[in-house]
């Protein structure tokens, strides 16, 4: 049996996906499995996967499933992986050749405690996107790592797949096929902590198509999505100036939905008329900036 699922939604990235391909062909060590999870393709993808699976140079599960944007991909992955570790790399990344030796090297022995690991992200030439972790810190929620030990930028997370199979799949909104990942995330941190790893887990390389670059066309396409993780930040952070960040983004979200009731989810009154001029302002700016 395989100790981990690596696992890529992709769609119509037949283009780039080779490299990430390449990438697990060189690993150093074996003991992984390949989900691609193909999101409704309609480019050279699926015979580029099943030429591969022909190589048989790596273990390959290829899933071709309708589209259902990001969130219905992750859905469909979390619902098939069978190893006890899992970790999600896009199609437009790819991994250092030593990152499946250095995530099986830092897992055995984790206290039930843990829901996983964080490792660091880097670009193309080395450079970690953001800040490393703090040597001090030798546990923490994800949201901690960011709001309270002042860790910077994107960083990949190994799960356990008996954790994150514990918790419902990402809400499907009809019309709408977008929720932000730390939706889930943020749900297991109210139970869980991480063990941050100083080191480079994957190689990220952002596309013009990805979500790093587009994410103010995802913000106004999906606002209900959005709002929906607004809310749970607002509802479960004691952080007053999280709450209020998260609280400007869910106005300008409402106001993108056209539906107030987003707001009544937080029980927060003086929050919202506080945040209100804040959020119609970032509501403004994001019509402007996608005119």
């Amino acid at each position: 049996m395989k100790a981990l699922t690596i696992f890529t939604a992709t769609y119509n990235r037949g283009y780039c996906l080779h490299q990430l391909y390449e990438s697990l062909v060189r690993q150093t060590h074996s003991s992984f499995i390949w989900m691609v999870i193909d999101d409704g393709s309609t480019d050279n993808t699926s015979s580029l996967v099943q030429s591969w699976i022909k190589e048989n140079k790596i273990e390959i599960l290829y899933i071709h499933q309708e589209n259902k944007g990001m969130n219905g991909a992750h859905n469909t992955a979390y619902a098939n992986i069978r190893t006890s570790w899992n970790v999600s790399i896009d199609s437009d990344d790819y991994m250092p050749n030593n990152a499946v030796e250095l995530i099986l090297k830092s897992i055995p022995n984790l206290d039930s405690k843990f829901a996983g690991i964080v490792g660091l992200d880097s670009d193309f030439k080395g450079n970690v996107i953001g800040t490393k972790f703090p040597k001090n810190i030798i546990q923490s929620t994800l949201s901690d790592l960011y709001h309270k030990h002042g860790v910077k930028g994107d960083k990949k997370i190994v799960y356990r797949t008996e954790v994150i199979q514990k918790y419902a799949p990402y809400p499907i909104i009809e019309g709408e096929k977008f929720i932000p990942p730390g939706y889930l995330y943020r749900l297991i941190d109210q139970d869980y902590v991480l063990k941050p790893i100083n080191e480079i887990f994957v190689i990220v390389n952002y596309q013009k198509d990805g979500f790093t670059k587009n994410l103010f066309s995802l913000y106004r396409n999906n606002p209900r999505g959005f709002a929906l993780h607004r809310i749970l930040k607002i509802n479960l952070s004691t952080n007053m100036k999280e709450r209020f960040k998260n609280m400007v983004h869910l106005i300008s979200c409402s106001l993108f939905a056209k539906d107030i009731n987003y707001l009544k989810q937080t029980k927060s009154p003086f929050l919202i008329v506080s945040a209100f001029p804040f959020g119609l302002l970032l509501n403004g700016y994001i019509r402007l900036k996608q005119k």
